[in-house]
């Protein structure tokens, strides 16, 4: 008799047995059994009940129902336990995605789901969600796709298969923008762009104009205040009538904080004054109430020769942007250490190295203007009026697992292939893309930025088992990034051949005759914090560690509970795992303090705040090597941490040549994203054991050989080059 399963979706299909024993193998092991011949008798028992029952089609409860008798009647307790209590969980996540409108045809999780359902999946007039996980893939796919058309590519429906392959496995996702807008009505698939404000009324207000424009279209805005006059300075003539920058940064909190993007939520900004304007101070402070400015992101543009000041314990001066003129003196370490208590106090503000981001990797393009600012989180160098779209690799896709030693390896050939995609993919986004200001437009097809970045960082360390705060990871993060780094300029050198480089590149840094700069893209790779998309792609954010093994995320329309998943399949590969035991884990947030967990586990599961902030600086800076524009990091700190200790981090992240860094201490803010119930001073003995070594950053495996960068085309001293 040939026995046919139906399946809860009422689909009949052939009776597998492989994968009864595969189920009770992985039961099995989840309570340290590790005999599969044994696992293979009884899924034969399980076989002889479903043959006696004389049914042609036997539905998929009967067969659990079967596996759980067999289990119980040979004795397997332990086993039959750890398969009931699968049954129940897999019947909850089924439950409660009963409750969602969004019928998950691409294996998303739950938290994937929620989102998508409140952000990204088509609705009609009605709210009524119109469109799968698939096909909005499919949409997004289809339409980035259509790029190749305008260089006349008769493959367009094979580009789709590949671009629809790689997103829809989530090897890599494009930014918000993207998926929202591709194939839609909305034209703008921007992640960010910066809009300058000169020191006058009329560029003011036109500036607060475009950004609503811009945010309404889902554009992240990035603003620098420094070209304004001071507070109290000279206005139409009149002494003492300026109202100075933070007035109107006020002004533009409180006007773009009602303009939703795609009417979603509210867009993301960045605010920058340099350190030597004369209003520093009140910017430095203004967030000290903090019902002031609500919508911004904050940074202190940063000088080299105001480090110098505060390394030499010197003032240095103040000038009015309007004249051009010195206007006055502080005390540099005075000022800096001001920065880090406001940041201690309240994550605002941060620092932002200008020098850094002026140099030919981050402004290829030095004739056309200096960089004044950022994307709302740091990452991205942008000139005035210029835009860029953003995406980011699944790293925790890109490891591959030996059959035979169940360890992973990363899968270098795989990940070269999803970095040409993702740059095809991402210039053709450009191609498309569409601002309502002109201005853009032009700049944006003239140096062609595209900000290609990873995420799944720490998925990928704790599959090779390897801990964040490891020599190891630094050899690791070093190797990867050039990888990356090197691949992103490969895949725009043969899109240069096909469609010609980026029109400005004869004004650019690159114009210096050697072939192996002829880019399609003025910049490449940036690494963005991917909050939102990290989420849908089921992968730890950007090169972030654990927050928590498991903790609640908090955004303006839901809340979501995260638990690691690689965990418990880890305790499973390794028989410790028990039901009791992943409670203790969920109830702690943390492996450090639970006995059975073996040491080499709790190494690598040590979570954000069981790190020393050093150790984040230094991951950060390795990464920041090989990245053409910034890094976007949070130093997260445990709430006990002192100012002395922000100020420390920030000195290190000039120290370690960083473009700037962005603290968060625990607490500081009474709302906050991510919310864990870990006690520090529960795991304290155990965190500093675990991180009482100190990592050097410059060791053999790691440190930067200037004789051999010398050779390598990324550091051409001859062509001035990074």
């Amino acid at each position: 008799m040939e026995l046919k399963v139906k399946k809860r979706d009422g689909e009949v299909v052939n009776f597998e047995p492989d994968r009864i024993t595969s189920a009770i193998f992985k039961a099995a092991q989840s309570v340290g059994g590790d005999n599969k011949t044994i696992s293979e008798d009884l899924s034969g028992l399980v076989q002889d009940y479903l043959y006696i029952n004389n049914q042609d089609i036997i539905d998929i409860e009967s067969i659990q129902d079967h596996i759980e008798k067999v289990l119980i009647e040979q004795g397997h307790v332990k086993t039959a336990k750890s398969f009931i209590i699968y049954r129940e969980k897999r019947k909850e996540l089924r439950k409660s995605r009963s409750y969602s409108s969004v019928i998950d045809d691409c294996k998303l999780n739950n938290n994937a789901l929620r989102i998508l359902q409140k952000r990204y999946l088509l609705k009609d007039h009605d709210g009524k969600i119109i469109e799968t996980p698939r096909e909005m893939f499919l949409r997004v796919s289809k339409y980035i796709s259509s790029a190749d058309m305008r260089f006349e590519n008769e493959k367009i429906p094979e580009i789709a298969n590949k671009f629809f392959e790689t997103i829809s496995t989530l090897k890599f996702l494009p930014s918000s923008a993207n998926l929202m807008n591709a194939g839609t009505k909305s034209k703008s698939l921007f992640s960010v762009i910066s809009l300058p404000i000169e020191d006058n009324t009329e560029s003011i207000f036109t500036t607060l104009k475009n950004a609503a424009i811009s945010h309404k279209s889902g554009v992240g805005t990035g603003f620098s205040f420094s070209n304004l006059r001071p507070k109290g300075d000279i206005a139409n003539n009149n002494p003492g009538a300026a109202s100075g920058p933070l007035s109107f940064l006020k002004t533009f909190d409180k006007a773009l904080s009602n303009i939703k993007q795609q009417g979603k939520r509210s867009g993301a900004n960045m605010g920058i004054l340099r350190i030597d304007h004369p209003d520093i101070l009140d910017f430095i402070t203004c967030k000290e109430r903090r019902d002031i400015i609500t919508n911004f992101n904050l940074s202190v543009g940063i000088t080299d020769s105001f480090m110098e000041s505060v390394k030499n314990e010197e003032k240095y001066n103040l000038i009015n942007p309007r004249t051009g003129e010195i206007v006055g003196q502080l005390d540099a370490k005075r000022t800096f250490d001001l920065i880090a208590t406001m940041a201690w106090k309240n994550a605002d503000p941060g620092i932002i190295f200008l020098d850094r981001f002026n140099t030919p990797r981050s402004n290829p393009t030095p004739k056309l203007g200096k960089i004044e600012c950022t994307s709302p989180c740091g990452e991205q160098a942008l000139l005035p009026y210029e835009a860029v779209v953003l995406g980011s690799i699944n790293l925790s896709k890109h490891c591959i697992k030996d059959k035979e030693t169940n360890r992973y390896n990363i899968d270098w050939d795989q990940l070269k292939e999803t970095i040409h995609t993702a740059v095809h993919f991402l210039d053709n986004s450009l191609e498309l893309s569409e601002s309502p200001l002109e201005k853009t437009n032009q700049l944006v097809k003239s140096n062609r930025k595209i900000g290609l970045g990873i995420m799944g960082f720490t998925d990928m360390l704790i599959k090779l088992r390897t801990p964040y705060n490891s020599q190891t990871a630094l050899t690791i993060a070093d190797k990867l990034m050039r990888f990356v780094n090197d691949e992103t300029r490969e895949a725009s050198c043969k899109l240069a051949k096909k469609r010609g480089v980026f029109p400005n590149f004869y004004e650019s840094i690159y114009d210096s005759g050697n072939e192996y700069y002829h880019v399609r893209n003025s910049s490449r790779t940036t690494i963005s914090p991917t909050g939102t998309i990290s989420l849908i792609a089921g992968c730890s954010q950007s090169i972030e560690p654990l927050y928590a093994l498991s903790y609640l995320r908090k955004t303006s329309q839901f809340e979501i509970l995260e638990v690691n998943p690689l965990f418990e399949e880890i305790a499973k590969d390794d028989g410790f795992y028990s039901e009791e035991l992943i409670q203790q884990v969920a109830q702690q947030s943390s492996a450090q303090n639970i006995e059975g967990i073996p040491k080499e586990i709790r190494d690598i599961f040590l979570t954000a705040m069981e790190l020393n902030p050093e150790d984040h600086v230094k991951i950060q800076s390795i990464f920041q090597r090989h990245v053409d524009n910034g890094v976007s990091k949070t130093v997260n700190f445990p709430k006990h941490a002192t100012v002395e200790d922000v100020r420390e981090v920030f000195l290190l992240s000039h120290q370690l040549e960083c473009k700037g860094i962005t603290i968060y201490r625990d607490g500081s803010h009474d709302s906050q994203v991510l919310v864990s119930n870990y006690d520090y001073s529960v795991n304290k003995k155990a965190i500093e054991e675990k991180t009482s070594q100190n990592i050097e950053i410059k060791n053999e495996s790691t440190k930067t050989d200037k004789n051999n960068l010398n050779k390598h085309p990324h550091f051409d001293r001859t062509n001035h080059l990074y």
